[in-house]
């Protein structure tokens, strides 16, 4: 007889996208299971959804070129993207309205918000410059056509330390100190001296780099990391993890058997999830003993991005194949799942 099997539960499908997911990302929990979904898409059309059911809200228009990342502000009032046509957008995200055009001079791959401040943002692309706006000054300068504002306004970080494209940014928990992802290589950021004050090489070039929270009310100091952040990274086939106020406590490392596109942790239930590359599948990893117990199928390409909700109740998948699943990751009803299924059998969304 089989070994007894995870509960499995039919994950929700959400299509609108006509090309690749490079990037996905939560916002923070407004009230019980109030948050929400935004999703990158090289198709140059980045979405909000409502993150418990995944219904498309809305579809932000003006970019020209592929969208590699997309953020909430940490209010949600407003949402910052990434993109191959050389800016970085500022977002109304009740109106849909474009706020600001941030011009730079080559691709923009990645956008980060401080954790407890929507008016500030930093970019970071091809250019190999890490930069930081502030948003309220944005609204007052006098902007040229649409909008737009050169990068050259904004202040630039630890100036020619960078020798390859900055895939991704992300401030820490002590908002003087970003951690950056620039090909195998992270650096620690200090922005008021404005220099690198550390630097880890990795196992190979960096694939996937998140800070990973649940919101302030349900942390604990039983959660990995202590109920601080934790930086989850791929790279190779190692997936690291670092907490502390500055994200620079190395936790722990684990190498897999492949390579990996994209982890994610759930600090509360003591997993992670990555993805594979090649391959097209998620695996859920225990984190204390590192042995794999659940496999997800579903998608039909790489799966580049995975995030956790804030109330880690469920978790999203974007892939290759330009669509975004999410996953049940908790007991009884949620969202759009019913509770109560037997051992063995898959819930299935309400009609």
């Amino acid at each position: 007889m089989a070994a007894e099997t995870p509960r499995q539960y039919v994950p929700l499908t959400c299509h609108g996208h006509s090309r690749p997911v490079p990037h996905i990302s939560f916002s923070y929990l407004e009230k019980e299971e109030t948050y929400y979904l935004i999703s990158a898409c090289k198709d140059g059309n980045p979405m909000l959804r409502d993150g418990v059911t995944g219904d498309w809200i809305g579809t932000f228009i003006g970019h020209k070129g592929a969208v590699w990342q997309a953020r909430l502000s940490p209010d949600a009032t407003n949402a910052a993207t990434a993109s191959a046509d050389f800016t970085a957008k500022i977002w109304d995200t009740h109106t849909g309205e474009l706020l600001h055009t941030i011009q730079h001079d080559h691709i923009v791959r990645a956008v980060a918000y401080p954790p407890d401040n929507s008016d500030l943002v930093a970019t970071g692309g091809m250019e190999k410059k890490l930069r930081i706006f502030d948003l309220t000054e944005l609204a007052n300068n006098p902007a040229g056509e649409s909008g737009t504002i050169p990068a050259s306004t904004g202040f630039e970080i630890a100036e020619g330390v960078h020798k390859a494209s900055i895939k991704f940014i992300c401030w820490t928990h002590d908002p003087n100190v970003i951690v950056t992802a620039s090909d195998k290589t992270l650096r620690w950021l200090d922005l008021p001296t404005r220099t690198c004050i550390h630097q880890e090489v990795l196992d190979g070039e960096i694939k996937s780099c998140e800070f990973v929270s649940v919101s302030p009310d349900s942390a604990s100091p039983s959660d990995i990391g202590g109920g601080k952040p934790v930086l989850a990274v791929a790279a190779g086939k190692t997936v690291y993890f670092w907490g502390g106020h500055d994200a620079r406590e190395e936790l722990k490392r684990i190498t897999l058997p492949y390579s990996i596109a994209s982890v994610a942790l759930d600090v509360k239930g003591r997993k992670f999830v990555v993805g594979e590359e090649p391959g097209t599948w998620a695996k859920v990893i225990r984190y204390d003993d590192e042995v794999e117990i659940d496999t997800h199928k579903g998608h039909h390409g790489p799966i580049w991005s995975i995030a956790f909700s804030p109330d880690s109740k469920l978790y999203a998948t974007g892939s290759e194949d330009g669509t975004i699943k999410l996953w049940k990751n908790c007991d009884g009803y949620y969202g759009l799942w019913r509770g109560g299924a037997a051992p063995g059998t898959a819930e299935k969304p309400a009609e």
